[in-house]
């Protein structure tokens, strides 16, 4: 018989780690969207891992911003950004604080308000499809920069908040290359810190990063 579930919210503590603790400690875990049009929940398969000044892959790695402050503060806030001036995504920051690490939210299985998520997602051939990659799953929640900076832990009215859920075990998950990222901050070798829940239909597929033509 499998067990349930653990529906206990993780606390603050959890995510006071190392960055590369936290983000494949994330898979399995529930993430619960509160609104007034309905409560999703999302059941992780797929995060990556950004270790602030120190990685040439985050948004922090020459410094703090206006856009970036959220990772420089108190872990279990959300940092949500606005990317390719279309859609959001949404990371967890974890700590120390002032190290700016975060997880970002790749993708995960929609197992609760699953007609809400479609609503959203109109664009999706399968439920699978749902939340499979990050602008994915941030539409089916609802994200937007409003909602930068939400607590996840340790606030009751917070419209997030994360369950203990159903850890994957270690050798359950796979780990390589984080997506689309370049240059250094994208070889495998060096940042192998996608993780995600191996043989998951949900789970995106891996892409290097294609450099941005410019329009003439």
């Amino acid at each position: 018989m499998i067990a349930s579930p653990d529906r206990t919210p993780l606390t603050r503590d959890f995510f006071d780690r190392p960055v590369l603790e936290v983000a494949p400690d994330l898979l399995g875990r529930i993430l619960v969207r509160d609104s007034a049009a309905g409560p999703i929940e999302v059941r992780l398969t797929e995060v990556e891992a950004y270790a602030g000044e120190v990685d040439p892959g985050s948004h922090a790695y020459r410094g703090r911003t206006a856009r970036n402050s959220v990772m420089f503060g108190q872990p279990g806030h959300m940092y949500v950004y606005f990317t390719y001036g279309m859609w959001h995504c949404m990371n967890l920051v974890c700590g120390p604080e002032g190290m700016a690490s975060a997880v970002l939210l790749r993708a995960g299985e929609i197992t609760e308000g699953v007609e809400l998520a479609r609503k959203r997602r109109l664009s999706a051939r399968n439920d699978k499809e749902l939340a499979k990659g990050p602008a994915r799953l941030a539409t089916a929640l609802d994200v937007d920069r409003q909602l930068d900076g939400t607590d996840v832990c340790g606030d009751p009215s917070s419209p997030f908040s994360v369950l203990t859920g159903a850890p994957v075990p270690s050798d359950q998950v796979s780990s390589g290359p984080r997506t689309g990222v370049a240059g250094e901050g994208g070889e495998g070798s060096v940042h192998p810190w996608r993780f995600w829940t191996t043989n998951d239909p949900t789970v995106s597929p891996y892409r290097a990063h294609t450099p941005r033509r410019r329009r003439t």
